[in-house]
């Protein structure tokens, strides 16, 4: 009989990706995916250390796990637990020694090791692995078998040399690493040919740093890979995320109005619009570095629009400061993501004197009331227009199906019954902030 494995994903597009392999890196050994936890002979929590108390969400989690562990072991049936992502490489003999009850830990670049280290913990012990290993884990993973749908991701590039003094990533995901170009176009491929999938995001933790060595030799720049990945028959979009504005070259800028299956949407955090605090964050851009970013690629992609992240209330922070980042409206973001500033043990500013909570959580209400404004604005300006969209579930209403706008925009629709992973092009008929209603216009793609 096969077994049966559980993944939890928390956290970014990157883990969502990593949750997939996981199940295919497993698949050899006999396990099958889950969706009920009751069931699993292996859970794994594959976590973020990006969100404020990550790692105690962790434990919580952990302890009603156990509790599912301890009603399988006394029917005489087995639960392994495991926890991966950044809270392992970050804690993980922490978690070995506050949660012994779990089996295995593992960091963000060593989920390759799984079937191993199952085995370690079957023999009943724990089993740890935390190391960067010298072999990069794509090199060890399996041809990609877990279905994704007709939207697809494939990680391009991991880990992160910026040193942001507020992220981890460069603790848990190690330093800059790239995939081969033959590599990605490969499993892009197969992704489309094999699974059906019709739109692909290229991920990295700074996925425009993308440094790959082509057939020949020489290093590709992520404006490359796109170029050679629009080739491909059947891809129908491509996108990438997420961006750091020191890596929008030129040629990646020119790609934009050049590659017509490269989306007219575009991730770019800029963290705050204020130089000092930029500064502060060790960002290495200014305000004005970014916002003449943003103009060049309008004027290479008219109608390209853009999303963004925001810290509020970073050590240091004054109100000044904060009314710097409220003038960044002038970007007009379709979507924003916006937080308050909590402190990651380890990075630099974690050492920092703290911006009171109150002002923190003030100056947040109104970020978010401003940018909430723009998307609602951006959303309304979709009414009465006509674009591509890829349905990709189902509805909450019979024959209604649900898709995805080149902005990214939820777009539902009735009457698409048995339009599950095409491209269909459909009127706009309303908005509001956060999705679209359409009516179809035509069953061709788009």
């Amino acid at each position: 009989m096969s077994k049966k494995i559980y993944i939890k994903t928390y956290g970014c597009q990157m883990n969502v990706y990593d949750s997939v392999r996981m199940a295919d890196v497993m698949a050899p050994e006999g396990y099958t995916e889950t969706d009920v936890i009751d069931d699993a002979d292996l859970v794994v929590l594959n976590t973020c250390h990006i969100r404020e108390k990550a790692a105690e969400k962790v434990y919580s989690e952990l302890g009603r796990i156990r509790q599912l562990q301890d009603k399988r072991r006394a029917g005489g049936q087995e639960m392994l637990i495991a926890v991966g992502g950044c809270v392992g490489q970050a804690e993980g003999e922490e978690i070995m020694r506050r949660a012994p009850y779990v089996d295995i830990v593992m960091g963000s670049q060593a989920y390759h090791e799984l079937p191993r280290l199952v085995r370690d913990a079957g023999g009943k012990g724990q089993a740890l692995a935390l190391d960067f290993p010298e072999v990069q884990k794509f090199d060890l993973l399996p041809e990609q078998t877990g279905a994704q749908g007709p939207t697809a991701f494939v990680a391009v590039q991991e880990g992160c040399d910026k040193f942001c003094t507020f992220c981890v990533v460069p603790y848990t995901r190690g330093a800059e690493y790239s995939r081969p170009v033959a590599d990605v176009v490969r499993e892009v491929t197969a992704l489309v040919e094999e699974q059906g999938a019709i739109e692909i995001s290229l991920l990295g933790q700074n996925v425009n740093a993308y440094h790959g060595v082509d057939a020949g030799g020489k290093v590709a720049d992520l404006a490359t890979l796109i170029e050679k990945l629009s080739l491909i028959n059947g891809l129908e979009r491509i996108r990438y995320t997420t961006s750091h504005p020191n890596d929008m070259t030129d040629r990646l800028i020119d790609a934009h109005g050049s590659i017509a299956t490269l989306m007219p949407y575009l991730h770019l955090p800029i963290q705050a619009g204020s130089d000092r605090v930029l500064k502060a964050m060790n960002r290495k851009h200014t305000a004005a570095a970014y916002i003449d970013i943003v103009e060049r690629l309008r004027k290479a992609r008219p109608d390209i629009a853009f999303s963004g992240d925001f810290i509020v209330g970073f050590p240091g922070e004054t109100e000044a400061d904060f009314e710097e980042t409220m003038r960044v409206e002038t970007v007009s973001y379709a979507s924003a993501y916006s937080f308050k500033y909590s402190p990651r043990p380890g990075t630099p500013a974690a050492e920092r004197e703290q911006v009171a909570a109150a002002a923190k959580a003030e100056r947040l209400e109104r970020l978010q009331s401003l940018l909430h404004r723009q998307q609602v604005s951006f959303n309304a300006r979709s009414v009465g227009q006509r674009m591509g969209v890829i349905f990709d579930r189902k509805g909450r209403h019979d024959g209604q199906m649900v898709g995805r706008s080149p902005y990214m925009q939820a777009v539902h629709v009735l009457d698409a019954a048995g339009l599950y992973g095409t491209l269909v092009e459909v009127e706009i008929t309303a908005a509001s902030g956060n999705s679209l209603t359409g009516s179809l216009l035509t069953q061709a793609a788009a």
